[in-house]
């Protein structure tokens, strides 16, 4: 059942009637949130205040556009429908750790910590994939003026999310390939909810088995 969902095709979604301005707006916001990433978490090291404030400012636009349009949510991929298989066609980017754990000391890096980090962090994915796929490819998507397929637009947005984590060239290949297969479940199963809980999951393993990254303590660095 699941292999045939796979390649059954996906039902056509006719795009949201917004204008291309909004749409170039929603791009530019995002831009603009990750141009800030460099500044607080990269040059100042506020990554706690970076990522609650990025989280805040996005919750507060995705219920103020839900209170003004009730199906956006569905559009944007916050439904149960399409959760698991989207899990399951997902999860197998997590093998892309395992080669990397044979240049690294498992039991080292293995902390207490990274039972938070994996309860926290699938929801700061999230946020990172809304603004990835559901803003980005989404409206890239839909655009009138560009017209572009989704195998561009899947490339374009993969491209983009790698170079958010330069200059961390492991990091850079793992998340171009893994936001091809999620942008790739998005746009057959429009289901985020599993995309922000793989990034979460998928992302503390590899950071911190991979890159020996203790996370937990990097968002208190300040302190």
């Amino acid at each position: 059942m699941f292999i045939a969902s796979i390649f059954r095709p996906s039902a056509p979604r006719k795009p949201p009637k917004y204008s291309d301005k909004r749409r170039w707006f929603e791009i530019l916001a995002v831009f603009i949130t990750g141009a800030l990433k460099y500044l607080f978490m990269d040059w100042l090291e506020l990554r706690a205040f970076y990522i609650i404030s990025a989280c805040l400012i996005w919750m507060v636009y995705i219920l103020r556009r839900f209170q003004a349009e009730k199906q956006i949510l569905t559009d944007w991929g916050f439904q149960k429908d399409g959760f698991t298989t989207t899990l399951l066609f997902s999860a197998p980017v997590g093998l892309l750790i395992i080669p990397g754990l044979f240049f690294t000391d498992i039991s080292k890096n293995m902390s207490w910590n990274i039972i938070p980090v994996m309860a926290l962090y699938p929801f700061w994915g999230l946020i990172q994939q809304f603004v990835m796929i559901s803003i980005i490819a989404g409206n890239l998507g839909s655009l009138t003026s560009l017209k572009l397929k989704k195998p561009q637009v899947t490339i374009i947005v993969s491209f983009l999310f790698a170079m958010a984590h330069y200059p961390s060239w492991p990091l850079m290949v793992f998340t171009f390939v893994m936001e091809i297969v999620f942008i790739m479940a998005w746009f057959k199963w429009r289901n985020l909810w599993a995309l922000g809980l793989l990034h979460g999951w998928l992302g503390a393993l590899f950071l911190y088995l991979v890159l020996e990254r203790n996370l937990w303590n990097e968002l208190w660095s300040v302190f």
